[in-house]
Parts: structure tokens; sequence; C-alpha cells
């Protein structure tokens, strides 16, 4: 899988200039990428664009050579909000996407179940939704993702609603879950301790620029500790690009 932004721009209807200008970068297959940024630099609408739920106004985004020019059932989205539904158990949630994907019945239950034990979630297949915490929906969530076996998943801020120790928990099983599957990631997070944690490269955006500020590799073995040295010099860099791209 490869995904190629060109060129993009995206200036809303009404809008004085652009949420985005020029917007370049190559995603490869099975990399963790994630984007920072400030409120207001365009993070979710460059996730957006890429998931099909905006047009660019100039350039284009291509997956595999072909533009994508609207949703697709080679992403999927995982949102800040869980969006499950509430008169449906935890295994029917899961197999939601698969319904809608026309996977055959003989496969949803068996696929539901291994992405429900991966996020260890299998002993509530039963539950029903209002019984779960907010970490455990958010874990239904993602292996509601997970059952769609896209080519990319795209994940806008899924963990930014939790309370931090359930947070940091959900980041460790989604790097460990990654790790074992290597799935291409493209996840918008306001935490730069969170992108350190969990990227291959760092987006950092401007809201001053409308484009891309800097793309910095985390050369840090996994699973990756948030107080090592090297850790922490990561993230005051890209703090300060961050900081920077705002003034």
């Amino acid at each position: 899988m490869t995904l190629i932004i060109k060129n993009v721009t995206k200036q809303f209807e009404h809008a004085q200039e652009p949420t985005l200008a020029d917007i370049n970068l190559e995603i490869a297959d099975g990399e963790f990428l994630c984007v920072v940024g400030k409120s207001g630099c365009g993070k979710s609408t460059l996730l957006n664009l890429i998931a099909g739920l905006e047009t660019p106004t100039g350039g284009e985004i291509l997956l595999n050579g072909k533009a994508v020019t609207g949703p697709g059932a080679d992403r999927v989205v995982m949102f800040q909000e869980h969006a499950l539904f509430p008169w449906r158990n935890v295994i029917e949630n899961v197999k939601f996407g698969m319904e809608v994907a026309g996977v055959p019945k003989s496969q949803q239950e068996e696929r539901a179940l291994h992405y429900l034990r991966m996020v260890q979630m299998e002993a509530y297949r039963d539950y029903p939704i209002h019984q779960l915490s907010g970490g455990m929906r958010q874990r239904v969530a993602l292996a509601r993702a997970l059952t769609l076996d896209t080519e990319i998943l795209l994940m806008d801020e899924p963990f930014s609603a939790l309370d931090k120790q359930t947070a940091n928990r959900m980041r460790r099983e989604l790097q460990e879950i990654w790790m074992k599957m290597n799935r291409t990631v493209f996840f918008i997070t306001h935490s730069v301790e969170e992108a350190v944690y969990l990227a291959d490269r760092v987006v950092v955006l401007s809201e001053k620029e409308k484009s891309i500020r800097d793309v910095i590799r985390i050369d840090l073995p996994r699973p990756r500790h948030v107080y090592d040295d090297v850790f922490v010099e990561y993230r005051h860099r890209i703090l300060e690009e961050v900081q920077d791209g705002e003034e």
C-alpha cells in the first residue's frame, strides 16, 4: 500500500484563506504516522480528505495509484467518539462494519471474536454498550475497525476523551496490536507524547503556514518508554516545532 498526497489544498466555502495549503506527503505500507499541531491547523481536515469525506480544492490524493474521490472499503475511520450503537451488544457492534461491507455471515463471528480477543474484550462479547467504561467502548470500536482489514486505518484523536491512565493503557495496547499486524495507521493527536510513543514519523502541521512544518522520524526501538532520555528529547523537539508554527 502507498498513500500519496500531492500538492493538496483545502479551502472551505466562504473562508478567507485555506485550511490546508500545498500538502505533500507519502505514507508507506505498514507505517504508523502521527500528525500533531494545535487546534485549527487542519489535522482532522487532512484525515477527512484521506477518508474521502471531504474533497480537495486543489491537488490529489492517491491510494495505490488510484485517486481518492470518496469513502471506500480500503479505508476505515476511528473517531474520538466511539460511535457504537446502544441497541446492539458488544459483538453485534463489532460485526456491524462487516455486515455493511458484505462480509459473509459465516466469517463474521470468527473475525469478531478474533479481534475482541486482541483488544481483551472477548469476555464482554454479550454485554450491552451502556455497561462498558469509556476505555472498554473504545476497545470495541477499535475491534470493529480492525475487522474490516482495510489498507489504512485512520484514527482521529481516538483516546483524547479518556482519562490519562486509560489513554496510556490504550496506547500501549494499540502499539502491541500494530506490532503484531503491521497495519498502516494515520493517527491524529494533540498529544506530542502520544505521537512519539506510537509513530514511525511525526508530521507537524502549522496553523500559520497552513502546511507541513516538519516531518520527524522517530528512531527509537519498541516498546517505547516515556521517561527515556531520547524519548524526552524527541518530545521537546516536536513541542518546539508545534509552538514555533503557531507564533
